[in-house]
């Protein structure tokens, strides 16, 4: 057992007869680990079994040497971010934040000195004491992410992070994830945006059908992406400006006003390029809202590349 990393041996998850993962066996170093897949490919099951959300049919998972039968100690080390948008009634941010350390034993002053820090991390200070209930999508997203990291946590656990954050608030968070990854931490992020995933990884592991059918380092994966246009919504209160500079790129193959107020489907074939005009704009004073994945044919592009592995 290796205290120092994340490892599961041969574990299988199923509910009823319905697969969640089969047969998994890793051992993850310190560092971003991106688990990569389409929807239903068994990440959000991997993140619960090693949070201790679910238990495995079969095999063993140990998070630095801690089992997830041992819920106290895990959740000390642990930090989880899912992405279910569910909060508890009533509370402000700072309240939600609060709360969530007081159920460790911690001290109430030194609970409220990492509330702020972990807001201040968030971006959030301006809505500390406002409630969770009224905040946007993307402020929810953050918040969660600020519970994550308020207890200063040695793994963290992040189901689909960065999923409709705007475009300078995306770049803080993932600033904040490569910082934990050189501290030596270890920082899962699960995502079906492989831009996204070869941006910020140090590993990754893809994975299909409840299958692990990857792992490592995956070369090529930005050429393979920038092969297929990808499409990008965007939630922005210049619609028309945004869709008129979109058309300037000679990588956007197309930007399309939808019927939805402020909303714009781009098409392009150099996502990171795309997202660095982005927060040029942003630095100009454009007010863009959510930057949300939308590609259709995110599923052909995975077999794709599961084929070119499963092949090698």
């Amino acid at each position: 057992m290796n205290r120092d990393s994340i490892e599961l041996d041969n574990v299988s998850r199923f509910y009823g007869e319905v697969l969640g993962v089969n047969r998994v066996t890793l051992s993850l170093p310190p560092g971003i680990t991106s688990l990569v897949g389409p929807n239903g490919a068994g990440k959000t099951t991997l993140l619960n079994l090693m949070t201790g959300l679910v238990r495995p049919t079969r095999g063993r998972v140990h998070v630095l040497g801690i089992s997830p039968s041992q819920p106290h100690k895990l959740f000390r080390c642990v930090g989880y971010s899912t992405q279910f948008d569910a909060f508890p009634k009533g509370l402000t941010g700072f309240q939600f934040i609060y709360s969530f350390l007081r159920l460790f034993g911690t001290p109430s002053a030194e609970c409220k000195r990492l509330t702020t820090l972990a807001i201040e991390q968030a971006g959030l200070v301006d809505a500390a004491d406002r409630k969770v209930a009224a905040y946007s999508k993307g402020m929810r997203q953050r918040i969660r992410l600020a519970q994550a990291i308020a207890h200063d946590p040695r793994v963290l656990i992040l189901d689909e992070p960065l999923n409709g954050l705007d475009p300078l608030v995306r770049a803080e968070m993932i600033k904040l994830f490569r910082q934990y990854g050189a501290e030596g931490r270890h920082v899962i992020v699960s995502s079906h945006v492989l831009h996204e995933v070869d941006m910020i990884s140090d590993q990754v592991v893809l994975m299909s059908g409840g299958y692990v059918v990857a792992e490592g380092q995956i070369q090529g994966v930005r050429q393979e992406i920038q092969e297929r246009p990808m499409q990008i919504l965007i939630r922005c209160k210049q619609p028309s400006m945004l869709a008129s500079k979109a058309f300037e790129q000679d990588h956007v193959v197309e930007a399309q006003l939808l019927a939805e107020e402020g909303a714009v489907l781009i098409k392009t074939r150099d996502p990171d390029g795309f997202h660095r005009m982005l927060n040029h704009l942003v630095v100009k004073g454009m007010e863009i809202e959510g930057v949300t994945p939308a590609d259709d044919d995110v599923n052909s592009v995975y077999e794709y590349l599961i084929g070119e592995e499963g092949s090698s």
